[in-house]
């Protein structure tokens, strides 16, 4: 389920994006939202670049909370800055919730994550705990 949900919202959520909010050019804001997926590009730049059950935010250059403010206030410029933004919020909350199914899956796995303590907080808010 967890694969299913990350390529979901990574790959077909975008496309109800492009098309509710941005109807006349919905093909070529649906391109825009699948080339903020380059933001991956941050995962070459750390050693080892794959590592099972890392979570990407807080620990990836791109992923940070510094670059969600970057993100975020790309979302009062015009168009295409304005989709740009979006597609980058949206990927954080992607890899955010995959990252919460690895919590869940291993807590004891994510204590070195970044993103713990904000793991911790949403896992216990979300699930009652």
């Amino acid at each position: 389920m967890q694969t299913f949900i990350h390529y979901f919202l990574h790959l077909a959520f975008p496309v109800a994006i492009a098309l509710v909010f941005f109807r006349k050019k919905w093909k070529q804001a649906y391109l825009w939202l699948l080339a903020t997926m380059l933001v991956d590009l941050d995962h070459l730049l750390v050693t080892p670049i794959f590592q099972a059950n890392r979570c990407s935010i807080g620990f990836h250059y791109l992923h940070t909370s510094y670059a969600a403010v970057g993100y975020f206030i790309l979302l009062f410029f015009p168009y295409p800055v304005r989709i740009i933004g979006v597609g980058l919020l949206l990927h954080l909350l992607t890899d955010f919730i995959d990252c919460l199914f690895m919590f869940n899956q291993c807590r004891e796995c994510q204590t070195e994550a970044p993103a713990y303590e904000l793991l911790k907080f949403v896992a216990n808010w979300w699930g009652g705990r």
